[in-house]
């Protein structure tokens, strides 16, 4: 049920992001490359739709956090031809929790996040080159991001592939079986990683969000069919308290015609 057809997957997503940057009137994009999965496919077919000379990779490392990873998000942009860029962070973040000190790890981890996303923006404007997106669907889901950080972009290729299934186009691609491999993490905190954090892994995850969300059954269905119910009743639970995260920031309405609400377009204004 969650199998896709890579090849017209590929097909698909490398138009789409073509096609949409030259909506806005653009032909290069940037993404932050972190040396996982899902960042390591979007270069790969962003490379395709753009041609490796419209192609910027952002490298963000936070201290020695995850200095494998810098090294294989290197090994990737060169494998690529595209061109990169190691910018780290620490001075920054580090800079901030001086004055406001705190323990909290997920503040801590949303501060780097929206470092990340500030510098992406800003060699946006320097490149002239769009952010590309590199969330997936399970995390969008369960609003597994933080928002104006890794939930910040202008397009997104991989919002509506399942994790499982990126990591099917990834081997379609030819991604390097290290990176296929590699314990999927946010490299927020030492030794974090996706699933310990949610406490499910993402095959069941996935699993049960097709089961919620595409096949639009009921948590109580869901439950019937054989899958745990206090994972179930977990991914409704983050479904539900994350609902925010996914949609545009209401705008109360005040005029006759209000953006979001009645200023919608069927077009794209970009000639």
């Amino acid at each position: 049920m969650l199998k896709i057809n890579c090849k017209l997957v590929k097909r698909i997503l490398v138009r789409f992001i073509r096609e949409e940057l030259q909506k806005f009137g653009f032909y290069r994009g940037i993404i932050g490359l972190s040396g996982g999965l899902d960042s390591t496919v979007c270069c790969y077919l962003a490379k395709e739709a753009l041609g490796e000379k419209n192609i910027v990779a952002l490298i963000l490392p936070y201290k020695d956090l995850n200095k494998k990873d810098v090294e294989d998000a290197k090994e990737i942009a060169k494998k690529l031809g595209i061109s990169y860029k190691v910018i780290d962070i620490s001075p920054m973040v580090d800079a901030y929790f001086e004055k406001y000190p705190t323990e909290n790890k997920i503040l801590i981890g949303n501060k780097m996040a929206r470092e990340r996303m500030s510098i992406l923006y800003d060699f946006s404007a320097r490149e002239n080159a769009l952010v590309i997106g590199t969330s997936n669907k399970s995390e969008l889901l369960l609003g597994y991001g933080t928002i104006h950080g890794d939930l910040a972009w202008a397009i997104s290729p991989l919002g509506d592939l399942y994790k499982t299934q990126i990591f099917q186009l990834a081997q379609y691609l030819g991604v390097p079986e290290k990176i296929i491999k590699k314990i999927p993490s946010a490299g927020l905190w030492q030794d974090q990683t996706d699933e310990g954090e949610i406490g499910i892994t993402y095959s069941e995850i996935d699993e049960i969000l097709y089961q919620l969300i595409d096949m639009r059954k009921s948590p109580e269905e869901v439950i019937s069919s054989g899958y745990d119910k206090e994972k179930v009743d977990r991914i409704v639970s983050l479904i539900r308290v994350s609902q925010f995260k996914r949609k545009m920031p209401p705008i109360a309405k005040i005029s006759l015609r209000t953006v979001g609400l009645d200023f919608l377009y069927s077009r794209d204004w970009y000639k």
